[in-house]
Formats: C-alpha cells, structure tokens, sequence
C-alpha cells in the first residue's frame, strides 16, 4: 500500500497526503523513502507552483517516527532511520516551491518537525501540538530545536522542548506557531484556497522572496538587503514582470508562466 498519495490539482497545486491513518501517519522507512521520491520528482517541475502536505486523516496530521518500528531497531538502525528524517525534512525545508503543511488534526514530535520545514501552517482547533521527545529521554533531533525557537521565540521554545507540551490549536495560533487555525473538516478546504491564491502570483517573484527571506534570517540586516536585492534582480528580466505590467495596463489577471 502506498503510504504517500499525490493529487495534482488546478494552478499548479500538489498535495501529499500521509497515507498511514492506522499508524496515526508516523514516519516509517517506507514513508521516508516514498517521500523522498516524491520531493525528488517535484524539486525541478516548472508546472508546480505550490505543494501541501496533510494527513489521511482528521485527528492526526503526524504522530512522528514510528516508534513501534524504531523498537525493533539496534543503535545503528536508529541513527540511520533519524538521520533520515532529519534528511527529508531538510528537503521539505530547502525546497524552492512555497510550502503548506495542512494540519487536519495532531502533529508530535517529528510530525510537527515536517510542518516547522513548511513555509506556511495551518492548525486544526481540535489538533494538539508538540515538541515532544524529552519525554522519551531524547531530543528533537530534525530541525525541531532550531526551527521552533526561531518561529516562536527561545523562550517559548524551550517551555515547550523541555516540558514536552502539547498545546491547543488556538494557543499555537496565538504563540505565531501556526498562521491559522480551524476547525478540522475546513483544513484542508483553507490550505487549497491560500495556495490558490499563492499560485495565482508570479511564480519566480515567490520563490525569489522565499529565498530572500530564509536566506535574509541567517546574516545581518546589511547582508540581508544585498539578497533581496540580489533577489529582486532576478525578476527584473522575467517574462513575467513584463506581463504583471501589461496586465495591470490592460485591466486584466495577469497569466505568468515562470519564465
């Protein structure tokens, strides 16, 4: 059985459903790799222009690693089976399409790690929401310790590391966790009008801005403002920034095509 559904939808939106509802959509090996095949067949596909990610399921978006399967592992397995989420999680993270992680219900541990890579989160107002490994005797060991502290502060951060809390879908909207919240059934129903309205922008300018921002966090104001200009240059010679113009003259929705 297939552990991860693609859906190509209108606009260029793909969406990439965790396909393992039984196992609360944890992380097995087979869902890495399917994963990593699929971030493999988008990464250079100029007709995509937005990828969600959500889970089979209305209570759990992603519980994380699959600990029964990490059970039956010797200390080398589990370093390779880690390092391997930490991988594909970075994948997520370094992608250059925009990112939507649609959470229809719970993401724990490396579930919520897979959303901190996205670009944008949407919560569920029945979802719970954690950092939780500490409570196991490790660490967030894909990005989590770095991700999370510089979303929602190191404070808040470590609050949540250390007491290994699950926190509400309304407090992760109010601590800038998740960008929105709802109920449940519209999750998904949101993250596709949002994307919709993503796509419909110009395709190179979103992805110039992505990197100017992610790249912009990690150096000082001066060197960040060289890669937005850096970034800006980019558009300048589009095919696209000509008929943003053109449109906007004549009256009309601009139709860009990433050139």
């Amino acid at each position: 059985m297939k552990t991860l559904l693609i859906e190509r939808k209108e606009n260029g939106i793909v969406l990439a459903t965790l396909n393992r509802p039984k196992k609360a959509n944890a992380l097995s090996l087979q869902l890495l790799r399917e994963l990593n095949d699929f971030l493999s067949s988008i990464e250079n596909d100029p007709s995509l222009r937005v990828v969600i990610f959500t889970g089979k399921d209305h209570h759990v978006f992603c519980a994380g690693a699959d600990l029964k399967e990490r059970k039956e592992m010797d200390e080398h397995e589990v370093r390779f089976a880690v390092q391997k989420i930490k991988m594909t999680i970075n994948r997520v993270a370094n992608l250059k399409l925009p990112t939507i992680a649609a959470m229809n219900g719970t993401a724990l541990g490396g579930g919520l790690e897979l959303a901190l890579a996205c670009d944008i989160r949407i919560g569920s107002m029945d979802g719970l929401y954690g950092l939780t490994e500490t409570s196991l005797a490790i660490i967030p060991g894909a990005g989590g310790t770095q991700r999370l502290s510089r979303l929602v502060g190191i404070g808040k951060a470590k609050e949540m590391i250390f007491t290994a809390k699950r926190i509400t879908g309304s407090i992760a909207a109010e601590i800038g966790l998740v960008e929105q919240v709802w109920e449940k059934e519209e999750v998904l129903n949101k993250a596709i009008e949002l994307a919709s309205t993503i796509a419909h922008n110009g395709p190179i300018a979103i992805k110039e801005a992505k990197k100017a921002i992610n790249l912009g966090l990690e150096v000082d104001l001066n060197t960040a403002l060289t890669i937005e200009t850096n970034s800006y240059e980019a558009t300048i010679l589009t095919e696209d920034r000509l008929e943003g113009l053109v449109a906007f003259q004549e009256k009309r929705k601009p139709h860009y095509k990433g050139k």
